[in-house]
């Protein structure tokens, strides 16, 4: 299965015009995990096509991840590297503001003129999305992923191992 960066890009958008607290690289990692999770659960599907690993903290989406650190580090890609074109992409929809922090660097997402399109997500995809944002919405990304280890299947998941 293969990121759906656009639906990525657009669920930030939802986000942000829901006015979600705290939104940054890693609340929104641990917030796409729980519709993913949520959405296998219920529906037999994922709705945005990443691999998530169980990480110390929080569960850990593998090409978003990557796609932020390389986001944040400023790495220069080669003009054929794949995920030159998934950042290429996000940053059509959004802009993205790289702080740093005394010890860590956070992403933090900015809307442009991009609306949300609702007609890329399927009516049980939307269900999903609105459910886990409503429920998450004032949180801090400390306090979501605590939430994640309430889940049965990332506590049985080994450190560094594929939970969904």
């Amino acid at each position: 299965m293969k990121l759906d960066i656009t639906k990525v890009a657009n669920v930030i958008i939802y986000m942000l015009d829901e006015k979600v607290l705290h939104l940054n690289d890693r609340k929104l990692s641990i917030l796409l995990f729980l519709m993913d999770f949520n959405h296998l659960e219920n529906c037999n599907t994922k709705i945005f096509g990443d691999e998530y690993i169980k990480d110390k903290r929080n569960p850990e989406p593998t090409i978003l991840s990557e796609v932020f650190d390389i986001i944040a580090n400023q790495e220069d890609l080669d003009e054929e590297d794949e995920r030159l074109f998934l950042i290429q992409e996000l940053l059509d929809y959004i802009d993205i503001e790289i702080l740093t922090k005394e010890k860590f660097i956070e992403l933090e997402f900015i809307k442009m003129d991009e609306e949300f399109d609702e007609s890329l997500f399927e009516k049980e995809e939307m269900k999903t999305i609105k459910k886990i944002v409503e429920k998450y919405k004032e949180e801090t990304a400390r306090k979501i992923a605590n939430a994640c280890f309430q889940i049965d299947k990332v506590r049985e998941t080994q450190l560094n191992e594929v939970i969904i």
